[in-house]
């Protein structure tokens, strides 16, 4: 893994991809630079559906070579469904505007079901409208139950029809791109059929009459639309799958698609991080630059060591994703990490910064207000932090004492088609799941001085599960349960960060961990005060509490680092 830095798009550094990657890139950096800021940021005020971005893609065919797998290109070299790549993408639309991250995070999401199935008629109609530039939709959710897939009222009744196999009625709500999609992966349940064998995944057409797209349900530049289907006809080459197939074809979706969620939370926060930093170190108060006052070197120091501990996450998670078999998936605790942990950071930073920043955060020509404002929907509307942490808790109990030996998965930036993203087999399991040891590499860096001490506290949970475990009624109390959860998903997060060490500064990961300590500590204090925490879990919880070690050398190395970002960039007017 190279040494990781923030994203400057005018220094993009595509040695590690193929020519056409790199090419392709490098294209749409130059797209938004060309368009200009003071366009980019009226767009969004004034919600113009991203129609020129979406033009561009066509003619690039950047969503053709990105989203299309190698056994569907036709023989372009060039098109695979990789990660590493879809990891740069996501980052670099995210940096743009959350507009454009979504017409992709959504087309990401309508292939899913479509490249999980055996339906080989639909998967060439696919790949044909991605070449001709379409986006897809992912039509799962409903105005009455969310994502709840148990409960879903769109119904196909059988039909009496040769041409048809069923006709289909109902509403989805909250779907992407339901405007113009070229097609909708739509979840829904046979009316003759009652429980999981009455599922049902197909596509649908938005230009079709049967498809009525009822209106945008947010104000903004992305169309999350609410669509009904009246009497739909839905053929047999539609039918992407039935049963429980169909159940599991949802959860594999979400697993390849909203692993996006992290890479477009980090784009956008590091762009607000460049405004930020840029504005501060310019601007005079009482005859010293903001950035003189220690509270505001401690928010940029702590901003910037979440957001290079969220790239560097991300990025190891990337490793684990690519490498996975049905004998290795680690990848599906490393998923909702993503989803939940890493966009919660997200959030965190662009609160950080805005408080040092204020009022200037709510200028219209600013990314910035544009960032504060949407930064937010990532770990809130597509991968709601509650639901992913408590999928994390199933991983718990293997990954923090049940450890097994596997070959080291190393840096995963290869050219090669990721497979077995639509090969993951039925989504069930999660207890059967074994990690690698997480001790050893925390050992490992136990001489840094915030490893050592967050170690501490990684060995006391370890204690507080073996000694003062929730007992039964509290494993039914999700509000405590949840608390429990967040510290875990430290020790997992401070985990493939120091797989990466070698990535970033040791300062840099000194600091890492000092925030690791702090939040840690918060999350103890908040276990201590739960309702229904007993009094063995009071006195562990106090006992968990750590002060991060105090090194002014270090935290100046680090400050060191966050001035070289001082004017570094800034977007074309």
């Amino acid at each position: 893994m190279a040494h990781v830095e923030l994203l400057n798009p005018t220094k993009f550094d595509t040695s590690r991809f193929d020519e056409e990657t790199a090419r392709q890139l490098h294209a749409l950096i130059s797209f938004f630079e060309n368009r200009g800021k003071a366009r980019l940021l009226a767009d969004d005020l004034d919600a113009v559906w991203t129609a020129d971005f979406l033009e561009f893609v066509a003619k690039e065919k950047l969503f053709a070579t990105f989203c299309t797998p190698a056994a569907y290109a036709d023989g372009n070299p060039n098109k695979r469904w990789d990660a590493a790549r879809n990891a740069a993408l996501s980052e670099i639309l995210g940096f743009y505007g959350l507009s454009y991250w979504y017409a992709w995070q959504v087309t990401v999401l309508g292939l899913g079901p479509i490249w999980m199935s055996d339906n080989e008629s639909a998967k060439r109609r696919a790949a044909q409208a991605l070449d001709d530039g379409a986006v897809m939709g992912f039509g799962l959710s409903e105005r009455t139950h969310g994502a709840d897939v148990y409960s879903t009222d769109m119904v196909l009744t059988p039909s009496d029809s040769e041409d048809l196999a069923f006709t289909a009625s109902g509403e989805k709500y909250y779907i992407g791109n339901g405007n113009v999609a070229g097609m909708v992966s739509i979840f829904g349940r046979r009316a003759d059929l009652d429980g999981p064998e009455a599922y049902v995944f197909f596509a649908a057409d938005s230009s079709h009459p049967n498809y009525v797209l009822r209106e945008n349900v947010v104000h903004g530049q992305m169309f999350v639309s609410t669509f009904g289907l009246e009497d739909y006809p839905v053929r047999s080459q539609d039918i992407l799958h039935t049963g429980p197939d169909a159940f599991s074809a949802a959860l594999n979706t979400v697993n390849v698609g909203k692993f996006n969620l992290c890479t477009g939370s980090i784009g956008i926060a590091e762009h607000a991080f460049h405004e930020a930093i840029t504005h501060a170190h310019n601007r005079i108060l009482y005859g010293h630059p903001v950035t003189d006052f220690p509270h505001v070197r401690s928010s940029f120091v702590d901003a910037y060591a979440r957001l290079i501990a969220m790239k560097v996450f991300s990025s190891r998670a990337v490793d684990y994703f690519r490498s996975a078999n049905l004998e290795d998936r680690r990848y599906l605790l490393f998923n909702p990490m993503t989803k939940a942990k890493v966009t919660s950071e997200g959030e965190t930073v662009v609160r950080m910064l805005h408080d040092v920043i204020a009022a200037k955060g709510y200028e219209k020509d600013t990314y910035f207000r544009e960032a504060a404002q949407l930064i937010g929907t990532l770990p809130k509307l597509e991968g709601t932090v509650h639901v992913n942490v408590a999928l994390v808790l199933k991983f718990m109990p293997s990954y923090m004492f049940a450890p097994v030996d596997y070959p080291v998965v190393g840096v995963r930036d290869d050219a090669s088609d990721d497979a077995f993203f639509f090969a993951q087999g039925p989504a069930r399991g999660a207890s059967t799941v074994r990690f690698h040891d997480w001790e050893a590499v925390y050992e490992k860096f136990s001489h840094i001085p915030n490893v050592a001490r967050f170690y501490e506290q990684a060995q006391a949970f370890k204690q507080f599960l073996s000694e003062a475990a929730p007992d039964e009624a509290q494993q039914k109390d999700l509000d405590f349960l949840l608390n429990v959860g967040h510290l875990f998903s430290l020790i997992v997060y401070g985990h493939l960060i120091l797989e990466s060490a070698n990535a970033i500064s040791v300062e840099t990961l000194d600091q890492i961990f000092d925030f690791q300590i702090r939040d840690f500590s918060g999350y103890a204090v908040a276990l201590h005060g739960k309702p229904s925490s007993t009094p063995a879990q009071q006195e562990w919880a106090l006992g968990a509490i750590r002060k991060p070690t105090v090194d002014r050398r270090r935290f100046d190395a680090v400050w060191a680092e966050v001035l070289t970002y001082d004017g570094a960039y800034e977007m074309n007017p």
